[in-house]
């Protein structure tokens, strides 16, 4: 015997940019593509308890990627053992299509 009822559940529609609040949707897609900027600060950081997500369309997301590659390269300007690996900066894993 099944024993049916009804549920609400809540789904994701959309995902808009925290930084540009353009959708993160387009037309064809499945899911919206964005990227996430989170921390989540423990016992010990000046910031304990404070937990930050930003959701990022592609173009905000590279934008802000670039601003830290540039910091980064600023920090480590004259350090004997920087390696110049910024291109791949962040990068985990680089897919053979795209």
């Amino acid at each position: 015997m099944r024993i049916m009822t009804q549920k609400l559940v809540d789904v994701v529609e959309d995902v808009r940019c925290d930084i540009c609040g353009d959708s993160t949707s387009s037309e064809g897609k499945h899911a919206p593509q964005f990227g996430v900027l989170n921390a989540d600060w423990g016992y010990g950081s000046r910031h304990d308890g404070e937990r930050y997500e930003l959701h990022l369309c592609e173009g905000c997301f590279f934008s802000a990627l670039a601003t830290l590659k540039q910091e980064r390269q600023a920090c480590r300007m004259f350090d004997d053992n920087a390696d110049d690996r910024a291109a791949e900066f962040g990068l985990v894993v680089k897919s053979e299509h795209g």
